[in-house]
């Protein structure tokens, strides 16, 4: 249900979006004559059978996969354990270069693939490890052997990790009085305005394109905030690839809280969502 709301809440395309978007899907025979320009953000959800090539892209004359399908929008990958570890570890080129490049014997064709990767997982087969309702009936080294199957460097690449706690009948009733998404979308446009300012001069759009040495000019934290990050770099054992990721994320979350500073709060908040591969992954043993 998040997942599907998320392109709600996404920055409005802009007219070059829209083109690339369609282009992309012009390829396939994926547009209509009663809707010829897309204009609403990709959200796509294949189905965890889906193999490598349907997913990057390829055959015999290379058409774009599901990740360039998603381009500027979102793919969502529902149980993420259970994909082709093969398909799951082709991802990690592509999230980084944000095209995808496919050879044959006689051709080579570049397709764009920036899109938004969202995953969703039990923390086993049972879903109840770790619960506080429903006692785990997994064995140890059955909860080891499926969170395994999903790699440290991949999950490395994902920006933000939440643990969702199995819900309460009165949190149903008090989330009726929540933000609706036309309302976040507006500090969303607010913040994507601010970024869009902010980076008019270096031919980027968001944090997100942050390179390491943009993120020195435009990250910069106090005294204070540097301990803080070197604590948790120390103790959670981070990598140089999710320091970096730290502080751009704790960018965006500064200028959804349209702040020019990245403040302690911001960088704490930005920790907080690299702290559950550590609780899963990190103690595989």
């Amino acid at each position: 249900m998040l997942a599907r709301r998320l392109p709600g809440i996404l920055p409005d395309m802009k007219l070059e979006e829209k083109l690339e978007v369609t282009k992309i899907y012009s390829i396939l025979g994926l547009t209509s004559t009663e809707e010829p320009l897309i204009s609403k953000r990709p959200f796509r959800t294949p189905h965890h059978t889906i193999t490598p090539i349907s997913l990057i892209g390829g055959g015999k004359n290379p058409k774009p996969g599901e990740i360039s399908l998603s381009h500027l929008g979102v793919l969502f990958l529902d149980e993420l354990p259970e994909f082709n570890r093969n398909a799951l570890e082709s991802l990690r080129v592509p999230l980084e270069d944000r095209q995808v490049t496919i050879s044959r014997l006689h051709t080579t064709i570049t397709y764009p693939c920036k899109f938004m990767l969202i995953a969703s997982m039990n923390p086993c087969q049972c879903g109840y490890y770790g619960s506080e309702k429903k006692k785990c009936c997994c064995r140890p080294e059955q909860i080891k052997k499926y969170i395994n199957r999903i790699s440290g460097p991949l999950l490395d690449r994902i920006d933000i990790h939440v643990e969702v706690s199995t819900i309460k009948y009165h949190q149903l009733e008090e989330y009726k009085k929540a933000e609706t998404s036309e309302e976040i979308k507006k500090r969303v446009n607010q913040a994507k305005k601010i970024q869009l300012e902010r980076y008019h001069k270096y031919n980027i759009f968001s944090n997100s394109e942050l390179t390491p040495k943009l993120i020195e000019k435009f990250c910069k934290l106090n005294n204070r905030s540097k301990k803080i990050l070197e604590t948790a770099f120390n103790q959670l054992g981070l990598s140089g690839r999710a320091y970096n990721r730290i502080l751009k994320v704790a960018r965006t979350i500064a200028d959804l809280d349209r702040c020019k500073e990245i403040k302690e709060k911001h960088l704490a908040e930005a920790i907080q969502y690299r702290s559950l591969d550590r609780k899963y992954w990190h103690n595989k043993s």
